[in-house]
C-alpha cells in the first residue's frame, strides 16, 4: 500500500495540473496544443456474475472525476496517449447480506418478502490511474469534434462502507476486509462534442476469494455505463 501511495504522489507531481489555453492564432502543429485533460463522469453500475439468489435493488450509481495528461503522438495531434490521476465513488444496492460478528464476516441472501429491509448497499471510494489511447478529429479552433478514448483504469480502494437498514437494525461496516483493494477496468468513451458515452468492464471481482456464499466464492464483478464529460 505504501508503494502505491508513493507511486501516486510521484505521478501527481510529475503531471502538472494545468492546461495551456487554446488560441485561434496558434498553428495547428504547435507543440502546446492539447485536448480533454479534465473529466467528470456519471455511471449506472451493473453487477456481473451474481451468485444464485442475488439481485440488484434500486439504483446503483457512480461518480468519477480527474485529470489526464494529454500526450499527442502525431503531427496533427489527433492521436495521443493519456495518463492521469482521478477519484471515483461507486455504490452497489443489492440483496447480498454482509454482516460482521467479532471480526468475522458472513454472507447471505436477503429475501425482500421475508427480511424486510429498506437499504442494503456497498459503497467504495477509489483512487484511479487512467491510461488511454486517444483518437479525435479536433483542431485548435474548434471544440466540437468526434472522439474515441480507450484504455485501462487501475484503481486502489482506499475506503469501503456497507450500510444496512432493516428489521434486524441499522448498522455500518467500515473498510470491509474482503474487498479487493486493487482494481483494474477496461474502459472506453466515445461521442461528439459535449456528450460522450462511457463503458467500463471490471477485470477484477469486487470481493476476494475469502468471501463465500453457500461455500462458493462470490465472483461478482462490475460493468459500468453512463456519460463522460470533458472540460478544457
Amino acid at each position: 500500500m505504501k508503494k502505491l501511495f508513493l507511486f501516486l504522489v510521484v505521478l501527481s507531481s510529475f503531471f502538472s495540473f494545468s492546461q495551456e489555453k487554446k488560441n485561434d492564432t496558434i498553428p495547428f502543429e504547435d507543440l502546446k496544443y492539447r485536448e480533454d485533460q479534465f473529466y467528470i463522469g456519471f455511471t449506472y453500475n451493473f453487477i456481473n456474475n451474481k451468485p444464485e439468489g442475488i439481485s440488484q435493488q434500486g439504483f446503483s450509481g457512480g461518480f468519477q472525476l480527474g485529470f489526464i495528461r494529454d500526450l499527442p503522438i502525431n503531427k496533427k495531434r489527433t492521436l495521443a496517449l493519456g495518463i492521469g490521476l482521478g477519484y471515483a465513488t461507486n455504490s452497489y444496492n443489492q440483496n447480498l447480506s454482509i454482516q460482521e460478528n467479532e471480526g468475522a464476516i458472513s454472507y447471505g441472501v436477503l429475501d425482500n418478502n421475508v427480511s424486510g429491509f429498506s437499504k442494503n448497499k456497498l459503497n467504495v471510494h477509489v483512487v484511479e490511474v487512467p491510461i488511454q489511447f486517444r483518437w479525435r478529429t479536433s483542431t485548435t479552433t474548434s471544440h466540437k469534434f468526434w472522439r474515441v478514448y480507450a484504455g485501462v483504469k487501475l484503481g486502489y480502494v482506499f475506503n469501503s462502507v456497507v450500510k444496512y437498514k432493516g428489521e434486524i437494525g441499522d448498522y455500518k461496516i467500515l473498510n470491509l476486509k474482503d474487498i479487493h483493494k486493487l482494481q483494474a477496468d477496461l474502459d472506453i468513451s466515445f461521442g461528439w462534442n459535449t456528450w460522450n458515452f462511457y463503458l467500463s468492464y471490471g477485470l477484477q471481482p469486487l470481493l476476494q476469494n475469502t468471501a463465500k456464499l453457500n461455500g462458493k466464492t462470490i465472483d461478482m464483478a462490475t460493468i459500468k455505463f453512463g456519460l463522460m464529460f470533458y472540460v478544457f
